[in-house]
């Protein structure tokens, strides 16, 4: 059989194994799953997690998976649809250097299916790297989250279904042939138009990374029983990369795969915000500190940032995807809390009303030159005695270049977000997942009793 592009990628992630992984990518994995499944445990309160919790136990079926934050289990892809729309629900699920919420796919499909199949936590482990590794490289492939949203006006998230399909093929313990039938078959299922940034609710752009985690999960039964797609879905003509790739597309595919950890670019978010809007508010809090001040005092705020992020929280109409809203609402509170969310309630407020219009953002040519893909920012505040002042951050508290958040960074935050819960078993089960003979022990520490 002729070595084709996705055969050579099939073949690679047929043979993955935890041992080949290294300690610190390991524990970085480790970190991401059990970070992600407590976003999906958050956001089972959002109106996109809670319709999708709905729909996926209207649907009946075998009790393979649980629904996280939950006592029901339903069919494995429904599960995944049920969590990966959570996952995204409240906007505090990772983002990537190369854009988009992998995790919110990604996790939630290797979830649901090891979840069905009993399998030992370091199986799971295994199947988030390589979902990572498959997925990222298929964005990479493409150009890049801002080239797909500029040249196919595609959400590019749709591209980590490959990954959650190989993911779910590996637990499955399939042929590299059927891998590669599993990622053609994930093709049929899976697509996001960019559009769907449009959205007053935030409940299609929650949803579309469940349908993307539950596509990978079915693509990979569905290969299983023996159903096929063509053998070369990445390089053939009117192939994956023939509609979307960039030049070197072919190359991106396979350079560094274990070597180079696509987890390793995965950014951890602490407030449940659209990822651009994280430094910007980090730098207005360091501000507010550091100069005493009080949104009284305070008579504009510009925020500086890179152009293509500014598109994306620019005046939107939802409130935690909008750059004006969350900054205002954070230099009025002095903070941002996980667990309440500002808003409606400081609608009402009069420093928020008297604040808020006088929150702008432009494009910073500084840090567009030097990021302009990143995720930085530059807040300048006047205040109403004469005052400038200006603070830039890099990259948020939580992003790859602010190096790794610890376990007790992860704990604090869920504690914050999920008072509820035992979060502290939660994490010791998550920090032993290579060793855990059945990785129903750490799912079932996210199940919550019926009320």
């Amino acid at each position: 059989m002729t070595a084709t592009l996705t055969l050579q990628l099939a073949d690679y992630a047929a043979g993955t194994s935890t041992q080949a992984i290294p300690a610190d990518i390991r524990e970085r994995a480790k970190k991401i799953i059990f970070d992600e499944m407590a976003c999906a445990q958050f956001g089972r309160r959002s109106l996109g997690g809670d319709l999708a919790a709905r729909y996926a136990t209207s649907l009946g079926g075998p009790g393979e998976s649980l629904i996280l934050g939950t006592s029901l289990r339903v069919a494995a892809p429904h599960a995944a649809l049920a969590n990966g729309s959570a996952g995204h629900g409240e906007e505090v699920d990772g983002a990537h250097v190369v854009g988009g919420h992998p995790g919110a796919t990604l996790v939630h499909a290797a979830v649901a299916m090891a979840d069905r199949q009993r399998v030992p936590g370091a199986e799971l482990l295994n199947a988030v790297v390589l979902g990572y590794d498959v997925g990222v490289r298929m964005v990479e492939a493409c150009g890049g989250k801002f080239s797909l949203k500029q040249r196919s006006h595609l959400y590019p998230d749709f591209l980590y279904a490959v990954g959650a399909a190989v993911a779910g093929c590996r637990l499955l313990g399939l042929a590299p042939i059927k891998h590669a039938h599993a990622m053609a078959l994930v093709t049929f299922q899976t697509n996001g138009l960019a559009s769907l940034y449009q959205e007053a609710r935030h409940v299609s752009k929650s949803l579309c990374n469940g349908q993307f985690a539950a596509g990978g999960v079915s693509a990979a039964l569905m290969a299983d029983v023996g159903l096929e797609g063509v053998e070369d879905i990445l390089g053939m003509r009117d192939g994956l990369l023939e509609a979307w790739g960039v030049e070197g597309g072919a190359q991106a595919v396979m350079r560094g795969l274990g070597q180079d950890w696509s987890v390793s670019g995965a950014n951890f978010k602490f407030i449940n915000a659209g990822y651009p809007i994280h430094a910007a508010v980090e730098a207005a809090l360091t501000l507010r500190r550091t100069h005493g001040l009080e949104s009284e005092a305070i008579a504009s705020v510009v925020i500086g940032m890179p152009e293509k992020a500014m598109r994306v929280v620019d005046g939107r109409e939802m409130h935690n995807i909008c750059m004006q809203d969350m900054v205002s609402a954070a230099l009025v509170q002095g903070g941002l809390s996980l667990r309440e969310s500002p808003f409606p309630a400081i609608l009402a407020d009069a420093r928020f009303a008297a604040l808020r219009p006088q929150a702008s953002v432009a494009i910073d040519p500084d840090l567009n030159r030097e990021q302009p893909e990143g995720r930085g920012a530059r807040v300048t505040i006047q205040t109403r005695d004469g005052r400038t002042l200006s603070h830039r951050v890099d990259a948020p508290r939580g992003h790859s270049r602010r190096g790794e958040p610890s376990w007790d960074d992860l704990a604090e935050k869920w504690r914050d977000g999920l008072p509820h819960c035992d979060v502290d078993r939660m994490v010791a089960l998550a920090r032993r997942l290579e060793d855990l003979d059945d990785v129903r022990l750490l799912i079932d520490a996210f199940q919550t009793a019926p009320v």
